[in-house]
């Protein structure tokens, strides 16, 4: 039972990060380019919320995230869909030179 919860609560965190790093930076950033602002969030706020109850889990949770599976894992996440949030910007912006262009004849 202990082992399942333990899994559970890295598998969260695996869509988590560093705490410092999520308490610095707005789920409202516009310019930000990675998708995992949210989880990153969410994260905070399970660590929060699991802090005020028991400081030793608060503890394993962030030595869980700091776990070298866990980092590796972030960063491929955070570097792929960068990539992706890069290619979805330069299709917007070549639909946006077509409209411009063909339709509206600028």
């Amino acid at each position: 039972m202990l082992q399942s919860r333990a899994l559970v609560l890295a598998l969260i965190l695996l869509l988590g990060t560093t705490l410092p790093e999520v308490q610095s930076k707005s789920i409202f950033e516009r310019d930000r380019r990675d998708w995992m602002v949210i989880p990153d969030a969410i994260a905070a706020y399970i660590y929060e919320a699991v802090s005020k109850i028991s400081p030793k889990a608060a503890q394993f949770l962030a030595d869980a995230a700091q776990a070298q599976p866990v980092v590796v894992t972030r960063t491929f996440l955070i570097r792929e869909t960068t990539k992706l949030s890069i290619l979805a910007e330069q299709l917007v912006e070549k639909i946006k030179n077509l409209w411009y262009t063909k339709v509206l004849g600028y």
